[in-house]
């Protein structure tokens, strides 16, 4: 890795020379905790009376900006010598007015998942975030959230800066989806904690439930009925009380996907990730990897505050070609980057459908990941919101420069492909990894991969 060096606009930047892997990923590891699980275990423990103790929990920029949210709000937060954190909660409803703009920095979650929280909290508040997240759309949780009585005003498309008049008397919503996504049907299920009523979402298909399992965990009654259209109705009474629950945060499963995949391409390779969450929403990439010929095996599955858990044995395989359907897309809508590295490097044409969502992340990752593998040599078509990747067979030509957009994700899938590509691949800026992934080159260092630092 370079020095770090500085962009036009002065921030500063760390770009990465990726060449091909000598040897095989080989040993035991850990990722980082779930991203999901913990922004909610800091959100749902500031709202709960009694303190509550959290273990493995992820310490990358995007939670640490939602855990300065919490302390701003009123939550006493602290992390001790030994990694785990406490919150001592603030109870429903009796958070504190801000006494200064809440940065959410990199992180989507965080904002969306907040404005339900301060949508149904009588007070003034104002969010911001970097560059790229003011670039990110928030009207689709803005208008339906602004039925519970709340006032929003921001920039155009609802972009941050974002401030926040919270609702005297919060309405309690009854919401349909447009499009599966679980930050709206969070941001819309926080708003009715504190809100008079039944709050009910109703999704097109099931997205990810870990809002819903870590309500229950905190003691919230939470119904959940699967429609004969194969989606989801979520329902719970506004006004009951959150009890302070300790909380063992898994490893998240949109981090081990990049380990997963660099396993399965470096020839030799056989590495163990322990303690992965499996949560079935969240794990379609390991299916869709199987379903292309990756030897991934599940150990030791066990249940951690809700959370299906277990540890991935992963050996480098010959993978061929896959078509996956449009309704898998919310199981694993942001490991589709690193999806399309397996795929550059499989055997035949593969086609990703229903990729839409990937439009509105932290950058168009559908036109960013088009881009990284084209600029690499691999051949991409588009139908509609259907991406076609046509397969190398192990002979990904590489040479190229990424550009990451800010995003965490595209960093690391073009450091995926960089490690299996014939020619070294140039990545513009690899800053942004911290915010999901702090370690990641020291981790992928520690099982064999060699990039120079």
């Amino acid at each position: 890795m370079k020095q770090s060096e500085t962009s036009p606009s002065g921030a500063a930047v760390r770009p990465l020379r990726v060449s091909r892997v000598q040897s095989p990923l080989t040993g035991t590891t850990v990722v980082p905790g779930d991203k999901s699980i913990s922004h909610r275990s800091l959100m749902l423990s500031a709202l709960a009376k009694g303190t509550t103790h959290i273990t493995g929990l992820l310490e990358g920029e995007d939670v640490l900006c939602t855990a300065d949210a919490m302390r701003a709000l009123g939550a006493v937060i602290h992390r001790h010598a030994d990694g785990s954190w406490t919150v001592e909660g603030r109870g429903l409803g009796q958070l504190q007015e801000p006494a200064d703009v809440l940065n959410m920095g990199n992180s989507g979650t965080s904002a969306r998942l907040l404005s339900g929280i301060l949508a149904s909290h009588n007070m003034m508040s104002v969010m911001t975030g970097d560059a790229s997240l003011r670039r990110r759309p928030m009207k689709r949780v803005t208008i339906p959230l602004s039925e519970t009585g709340a006032r929003f005003m921001s920039r155009e498309e609802g972009r941050l800066p974002l401030a926040i008049q919270g609702s005297a008397e919060p309405k309690a919503l009854e919401y349909r989806l447009p499009v599966a996504s679980a930050q709206v049907k969070s941001a819309i299920l926080l708003s009715g904690l504190n809100a008079k009523g039944e709050t009910r979402v109703e999704e097109p298909v099931p997205t990810r439930d870990h809002t819903e399992n870590m309500l229950k965990h905190f003691g919230v009654q939470i119904s959940v009925e699967e429609t004969s259209a194969g989606g989801r109705i979520i329902r719970l009474q506004g006004g009951q009380s959150l009890k302070a629950a300790d909380v063992i945060v898994p490893g998240d499963p949109s981090s081990a996907a990049f380990i997963v995949v660099a396993s399965l391409l470096v020839a030799g390779s056989e590495v163990v990730i322990e303690n992965v969450g499996l949560n079935v929403l969240r794990t379609g990439l390991f299916d869709t990897l199987r379903e292309m010929g990756g030897q991934i095996e599940v150990l030791n599955q066990r249940i951690e505050a809700g959370e299906p858990t277990g540890d991935l044995r992963v050996k480098a395989s010959a993978l061929r070609a896959v078509d996956v359907p449009a309704e898998r897309a919310s199981s694993m809508i942001d490991e589709y980057p690193v999806l399309s590295v397996a795929a550059a490097y499989a055997e035949g044409v593969s086609r990703f459908r229903g990729l839409g969502e990937l439009r509105v992340k932290e950058s168009d990752r559908f036109a960013s990941t088009i881009a990284l593998l084209e600029v690499n040599g691999v051949r991409t078509s588009v139908e509609g919101d259907d991406l076609i990747v046509h397969g190398t067979k192990g002979a990904i030509p590489g040479g190229g420069c990424v550009g990451t957009h800010m995003d965490h994700r595209l960093a690391m899938s073009a450091t995926v492909l960089g490690m299996v590509a014939d020619q070294p691949v140039e990545v513009d800026d690899t800053t942004f990894i911290n915010t999901s992934f702090p370690g990641f080159f020291e981790l992928l260092n520690r099982l064999g991969a060699g990039l120079a630092a």
